[in-house]
């Protein structure tokens, strides 16, 4: 919230090439001030990620999990490859699934590669929904909460691990929330006592 004393900062930085910016440093602490603010001005700050592309074995048994257990539309499909997009996603695909050739090995762990994608819900009783899903479909292999997020993970056909999330929001975050490196168990039913049903998580 700004203030009647509020400065508005306009400065330029070595290495701005002349270029001049502004902002209020209330509303952007240092850490948080816009790409173009921190980096010489060049507009070319990243804005989120847009989708992601798994190589899987079988695509329709991939495509089959991540439709009827996580709530994907299946927006393009081919005999090798399909396009998924999320429910509430306004994206044109989220999620892009491609045949691997050959008789790849799983990742166990011990190899460089991604290691869990992550998704988000609006609400707990959401989040309890896909946690009776996915234990239902024997793809649940974890929780936990991380107190300014409360998260299940699982994996799908081909033991790639992602997690499905519920943010506090942010004005609703304490610093002694964000300073706790701790992570503790979940418990969904508890979290929907204290945070309430109706209550629309971070994005």
């Amino acid at each position: 919230m700004l203030s009647a004393w509020d400065p508005l900062i306009v400065s330029s930085l070595p290495g701005d090439r002349g270029v001049t910016r502004a902002y209020f440093p209330s509303l952007y602490p240092l850490k948080r001030q816009p790409w173009v603010a921190r980096h010489g001005g060049a507009s070319m700050g990243i804005r989120r990620l847009n989708h992601a592309v798994l190589y899987v074995r079988d695509v329709g048994k991939s495509v089959a999990f991540y439709r009827d257990v996580l709530g994907f539309e299946v927006v393009h499909e081919r005999p090798n490859a399909a396009f998924l997009r999320a429910a509430e996603s306004d994206n044109d695909h989220d999620l892009g699934l491609f045949a691997v050739r050959g008789n790849a090995p799983r990742n166990t762990g011990t190899t460089v590669g991604l290691y869990h994608l992550a998704w988000s819900v609006n609400t707990l009783p959401e989040l309890a929904a896909f946690a009776d899903r996915l234990t239902a479909a024997g793809a649940l292999v974890g929780s936990s909460d991380h107190a300014v997020s409360k998260s299940l993970y699982g994996k799908d056909p081909d033991g790639l691990e992602f997690e499905i999330s519920w943010f506090v929001p942010r004005d609703r975050v304490t610093p002694e929330m964000t300073a706790s490196p701790m992570i503790g168990r979940l418990d969904i039913s508890a979290e929907i006592e204290r945070w309430g049903a109706d209550l629309v998580g971070a994005p």
